[in-house]
C-alpha cells in the first residue's frame, strides 16, 4: 500500500440519487458516470465531498462502499470516511470487509488539535486496515497551531499511516503559498497531490512539482483532464494551460454557487447521467442557474483534446 502511485488524475464524482421519498442512491446512474470517466482515460475515482459523503447515512455508506468494491478491474476506487472521529470509526468498521488502495479522511471542523487528530487518525487507520489519504482544505484543519499540524501530518506519512495528502487550500496565487512550502519541507512531494481541480493544477504540477491532481469538472470531460496531466507530464505547460482554459466557465460557476452542487447539476445537464436530488443540508440549483449552466456543461462534455469548444466558455 505504501507504493501507491499518485502520478495521475483522480476524478471526484458526484453521487446520483433517485427522485423517491428516500432520495435513494441510483447505482445504475452512477455506473453510467463511472463508465464515462473511464472512457475518458481517468482510472482513479475518489468519492468524497462532491458525493456529499459528509451527509450519508451509515446504511447508504455501506451500500456505497460495496458498490465501489465491485467496480471493474481497470478502475481504482478510493472511498472517504469521517469527518468526525465517531463517524470515522463507524465507517472504518464497515470498510474492514474491503480492500481499497487507501481511504481519504475528510477534514474535521469540530473541536480538535494536532496531536488529537494524529492519535485519532492512527486509530481509524488501524480499525479499517487501510492507509489514509489526508485532506487539507484550510490551514487550520489540523488545529490552530500550523506547525504542529504540519508536523503531525508528516509523522503520519513517515510512519506509513498516511500514503497521500490531498492539498486543497485555495490561494489567490497558487504559486505563492507558504503553507504548501512548509508542508513540502516536511513531506516528500511525491505524496502530495493538487486537490482543487483544474484552476491551480498546472501551477501545482509546474511550480511545486506535485505528481497529480484531483478533478471534479473532469467528471464531465475526463479526456480533457487527462490531456492536462499528459501535457504537464511532458513539461508542455503552455499546452496544459491552454486546455485548462476550457474548464474555467464551469469552474467559475462552481466557485460562485458551490462546487459540489454545481457539479451534481452539470453532470445531469450535460446528459451524462441523471444525478437526481442533492441531500439535505444542501440546496439544489434554481431554474435560472440551471439554464445558465446547461450550455456550458454540454459544450464541455462534447469537447475533445485538440478540438475547440462549440460554446464560448470563457465568460
Amino acid at each position: 500500500m505504501s507504493a501507491l502511485s499518485l502520478t495521475t488524475v483522480f476524478a471526484v464524482p458526484p453521487l446520483a440519487r433517485r427522485h423517491d421519498a428516500r432520495r435513494s442512491i441510483d447505482f445504475g446512474a452512477n455506473d453510467r458516470l463511472r463508465d464515462h470517466i473511464l472512457a475518458g482515460g481517468v482510472r482513479r475515482l475518489l468519492y468524497g465531498g462532491n458525493a456529499f459523503v459528509y451527509h450519508l447515512t451509515l446504511d447508504e455508506y455501506a451500500d456505497l462502499i460495496a458498490w465501489m468494491a465491485a467496480a471493474p478491474a481497470d478502475c481504482s476506487m478510493i472511498p472517504s470516511l469521517g469527518p468526525a472521529y465517531g463517524r470515522a470509526m463507524d465507517h472504518a468498521g464497515l470498510l474492514r470487509r474491503f480492500r481499497f488502495p487507501c481511504v481519504m479522511l475528510l477534514p474535521c471542523g469540530d473541536p480538535r488539535d494536532a496531536e488529537g487528530l494524529e492519535r485519532g487518525a492512527r486509530e481509524v487507520a488501524e480499525r479499517c486496515g487501510l492507509p489514509l489519504m489526508l485532506y487539507v482544505k484550510e490551514t487550520d484543519n489540523w488545529g490552530r497551531h500550523e506547525s504542529r499540524g504540519l508536523d503531525a501530518m508528516a509523522r503520519l506519512v513517515d510512519d506509513g499511516v498516511a500514503v497521500a495528502i490531498k492539498y486543497a487550500v485555495v490561494r489567490r496565487d497558487p504559486a505563492d503559498d507558504p503553507y504548501l512550502s512548509a508542508l513540502l519541507s516536511r513531506v516528500d512531494r511525491a505524496r502530495v497531490i493538487s486537490g482543487i481541480g483544474e484552476r491551480p493544477a498546472v501551477v501545482h504540477l509546474e511550480r511545486w512539482g506535485l505528481p497529480g491532481f484531483t478533478t471534479g469538472s473532469g467528471c464531465v470531460a475526463p479526456a480533457l483532464s487527462q490531456a492536462i496531466f499528459d501535457a504537464s507530464a511532458a513539461r508542455s505547460f503552455d499546452e496544459a494551460r491552454t486546455i485548462r482554459e476550457r474548464f474555467l466557465a464551469l469552474e467559475d460557476r462552481r466557485d460562485r454557487w458551490g462546487p459540489a452542487r454545481v457539479l451534481h447539476a452539470a453532470v445531469e445537464l450535460a446528459g451524462l447521467a441523471p444525478t437526481g436530488p442533492v441531500p439535505p443540508y444542501v440546496t439544489a440549483l434554481d431554474d435560472g442557474q440551471r439554464a445558465e449552466l446547461e450550455p456550458i456543461a454540454r459544450a464541455l462534455a462534447a469537447a475533445r483534446p485538440g478540438r475547440p469548444l462549440a460554446h464560448d466558455s470563457t465568460t
